[in-house]
């Protein structure tokens, strides 16, 4: 196995579990895919892992080397049994690998009950496919294992390629909750379901029974199924993308709720504005901060979204916002959607939440935090 000496301002992070050691972090590289020893300049092993690409120069996989593929097949099952215990009751859609949440940095797979779907946000893996789709597809109940494509500076290309099993039908039908949605994992955004959001779907359903309710950002209806199922009285669906909110109305008929009784509208949610204020609105945006230049512009654009979100909101109602921006820490988030807010009322925290247990975050990697969630309650 290569050795490669870690600087001495990078062995503390890795010793407590980070899984990224930077290009400044080693004093030379090694070919993209090969397993690497990390040594302290004394020559005492730190940690091992797999040589990546660009300004990550290895994805660190423990303190112990051992065989690529006996790891790949540990923590898949580790993952699968972790699932088991953390899942909601009738779900077959949720993240069964969540890269270093899950002891493989640079590795996520979707599950939508028989059909897998893998991305690779690492160069590193790519040497490692067939080891990986081995014992993806040997895991219990696989039938199909598919990769999606269109990760910057690893695919170069975008789609869906089948690695294993029978073509899998588009859209697939999973379970959440008890609740049944299509999922594209070919064509939708992610790999064709917002997972990350469940609980947070099920803890808006709870507050909305005989609610009137505005989803922003509404996609394919997450929120507003779940609403619907749950008694909301009227569900006004928001987002810019036709086909999507075709799905939202699909979702609703699978479930046995009559989409005609609520409404959708193709419109940007930036831009649109309720007849009323609300007594429960969620905004859910797409990212807004792709590079550090961005970041300044990521937190105006979330106060000013809060401040026109808060302002749909009826007095004694509730505003559900979220963050994808895993750029913007949650304090910084925070402060933002507390600025904006502001200038629509007088509010109160009610509820925070990050990532849910199917997203496990490596203790060690605070980047891994991504998911901003809150409730906020506009008093009277």
């Amino acid at each position: 196995m290569i050795r490669l000496i870690l600087a001495p301002d990078t062995i503390g992070p890795v010793s407590r579990g980070h899984p990224w050691v930077y290009a400044s972090g080693v004093t030379e590289r090694a070919p993209v895919g090969e397993p690497v020893q990390l040594m302290d300049g004394r020559g005492k092993a730190v940690a091992f892992g797999l040589a990546d690409d660009g300004d990550i120069a290895v994805r660190v996989l423990g303190r112990h080397a051992m065989p690529i593929p006996r790891l790949i097949a540990e923590r898949l099952a580790s993952a699968t049994a972790l699932r088991r215990q953390v899942l909601p009751p009738d779900t077959s859609a949720h993240r069964l690998i969540n890269g270093a949440g899950d002891g493989l940095p640079g590795v996520v797979i979707d599950r939508y009950g028989s059909v897998l779907v893998l991305r690779l946000y690492s160069k590193a893996w790519v040497p490692w496919l067939d080891p990986l789709v081995a014992a993806i597809s040997s895991l219990e109940g696989v039938a199909t294992v598919l990769r999606r494509y269109g990760v910057r500076n690893v695919d170069g290309r975008s789609g869906i390629e089948l690695l294993h099993g029978p073509t899998a039908p588009e859209p697939l039908i999973v379970t959440e909750a008890g609740l049944r949605f299509l999922v594209r994992p070919g064509t939708g955004q992610k790999t064709g379901l917002f997972l990350d959001q469940r609980e947070h779907r099920m803890r808006v359903a709870s507050l909305a029974n005989g609610l009137d309710l505005g989803n922003l950002f509404g996609y394919t209806g997450g929120f507003s199924v779940h609403a619907a199922a749950a008694g909301a009285r009227r569900i006004t669906t928001v987002d810019i993308a036709p086909d999507a909110l075709e799905d939202a109305k699909d979702n609703f008929r699978l479930n046995g709720l009559d989409p005609d009784a609520h409404a959708f509208v193709c419109t940007d949610a930036f831009q649109w504005e309720p007849e009323a204020p609300m007594p429960l609105v969620v905004s859910d945006p797409p990212s807004l901060s792709h590079g550090k230049k961005a970041d300044a512009r990521a937190r105006i654009a979330y106060r000013d979204l809060a401040t026109r979100t808060g302002r749909m909101v009826a007095p004694g109602g509730i505003l559900a916002t979220a963050s994808c921006t895993a750029r913007l820490s949650g304090q910084a988030w925070e402060e933002a959607i507390r600025t904006g807010v502001r200038k629509a009322g007088r509010w109160a925290w009610l509820w925070r939440a990050n990532e849910p247990p199917d997203h496990p975050v490596a203790l060690g990697h605070p980047e891994g935090r991504y998911l901003k969630f809150a409730l906020l309650h506009k008093r009277s």
